[in-house]
C-alpha cells in the first residue's frame, strides 16, 4: 500500500518545456552547451512560426561566386529547400558540370540521363528534364551532369549562344504562369559560357562569401565580373544579396570579415551568417540538404533564417529591378 505522504495526484503532473528541460540539465546560463542548445530552440521555435511572403513576380536569382569552396552549392540548394519547406515553389537549375547540387537535392544526374545539357543544346524542355526533389514537393530541379562540360566548345559558334538558357527559362515560365516563386541557379566556379548564360537568364545574383581574409580579395574581382556582364550581356542584372558563410563566431577574424563586407555593402548583406558545422558538410553524402538531413541543427536554421530574410526582401528588390528597367 503506497504512503499517502508520498502519493502524486495526476492533476500535479506536468509536461516540461525545452527551455525548462535545458535549465534543469545544466543549471545556470553560464554553461556554453546549454546556452547553445537554448538558443538553437529558441531561434527554431521562431523560425517554425515565421511567415514566408510569396513575392508578387518570379524571382530569378544566380547564385555566383568564381571562387571555390565558399559555400556556393551548398547556399543555393539549402536556400531552396528553406523555401519550399515554408511552401513556396522553388526550381533550382544546376548549371556546374560536377552536379553537386543536383546531389545534394537527391536527383539522378548520370551521364546520359535528361538534364540541362539537353536544355542548351536545343533537344528537350525544362519542363521535359525536370524532377522533383524526393525531400520537398515544392522544389523541382534541372539536374546537370558530366555531359555538360562540353557545352563550351559545342556553343561557342551559336550566334545567340549566351541567351539560350535565357530563352528556356522564359519559355518555361510563360507556359508556367504565376507556379514559382523562385527559381535559383547554381553557377560554376569558373567564368565561361555556363556562368555567362546562368546571369543572362536572371536578374539578381547572390553571392556567397566566405568568412576569411581571401574571400574580401576575390568578392572584388566578382563585382568586377559581374559588371562584365552589365555591360555587355544583361543590363538588368541586380546584385541583390550576400550572404556570409562558413562563420566562427569564436573567431575575430569571421567577425571582422563579416563587418568589412557589411559595410561596404550595408544593403544586401544579410544579418543572418552560416555557420561552419559538420552537418551542412555530411548532408551531401547522404543526397540531402542540411535542411532535409539536420532539421534541428543551427546550419538548418541559419539557412531558414536567411531564407526568411531573402522573402521578406522580395518587393523592395522587385521594385529595385522595376526602376533599373525604367518602369514605373
Amino acid at each position: 500500500m503506497t504512503d499517502s505522504g508520498t502519493q502524486r495526484s495526476t492533476k500535479d503532473t506536468f509536461v516540461e518545456s525545452a527551455a525548462q528541460t535545458i535549465k534543469r540539465i545544466f543549471g545556470s546560463s553560464d554553461s556554453p552547451l546549454g546556452a547553445e542548445i537554448a538558443e538553437a530552440t529558441s531561434r527554431l521555435n521562431k523560425i517554425d512560426h515565421a511567415v514566408y511572403p510569396k513575392p508578387s513576380d518570379t524571382r530569378l536569382i544566380a547564385v555566383a561566386n568564381q571562387k571555390g569552396g565558399v559555400g556556393k552549392t551548398t547556399t543555393t540548394v539549402n536556400i531552396a529547400a528553406a523555401l519550399a519547406l515554408a511552401g513556396l515553389h522553388v526550381l533550382v537549375i544546376d548549371m556546374d558540370p560536377q552536379g553537386n547540387a543536383s546531389t545534394a537535392l537527391g536527383i539522378k544526374h548520370n551521364s546520359g540521363e535528361p538534364s540541362v545539357y539537353d536544355v542548351l543544346e536545343g533537344r528537350l524542355s525544362i519542363d521535359d528534364v525536370k524532377q522533383v526533389c524526393p525531400d520537398f514537393d515544392h522544389l523541382e530541379v534541372v539536374p546537370a551532369s558530366i555531359d555538360l562540360s562540353g557545352a563550351e566548345l559545342e556553343l561557342a559558334d551559336e550566334p545567340n549562344r549566351s541567351e539560350l538558357l535565357h530563352n528556356a527559362v522564359i519559355s518555361f515560365l510563360e507556359q508556367h504562369q504565376g507556379d514559382y516563386d523562385y527559381v535559383l541557379i547554381d553557377c560554376p566556379p569558373s567564368l565561361g559560357l555556363l556562368v555567362i548564360n546562368s546571369m543572362c537568364a536572371v536578374n539578381e545574383v547572390l553571392i556567397p562569401i566566405q568568412a576569411e581574409y581571401y574571400a574580401l580579395e576575390g568578392l572584388g574581382q566578382l563585382i568586377n565580373t559581374i559588371g562584365l556582364v552589365q555591360n555587355h550581356y544583361n543590363s538588368d542584372l541586380l546584385v541583390s544579396t550576400m550572404l556570409v558563410t562558413m562563420f566562427d563566431k569564436r573567431t575575430l577574424l569571421s567577425k571582422e570579415v563579416y563587418t568589412e563586407v557589411k559595410e561596404h555593402y550595408p544593403d544586401i548583406v544579410l544579418d543572418t551568417t552560416i555557420p561552419r558545422t559538420v552537418k551542412i558538410a555530411e548532408a551531401p553524402s547522404f543526397g540531402q540538404t542540411v535542411i532535409a538531413y539536420d532539421g534541428h541543427g543551427m546550419g538548418a536554421i541559419a539557412y531558414r533564417e536567411a531564407a526568411l530574410e531573402i522573402a521578406r526582401r522580395s518587393e523592395q528588390v522587385i521594385k529595385e529591378l522595376a526602376t533599373k528597367r525604367g518602369e514605373n
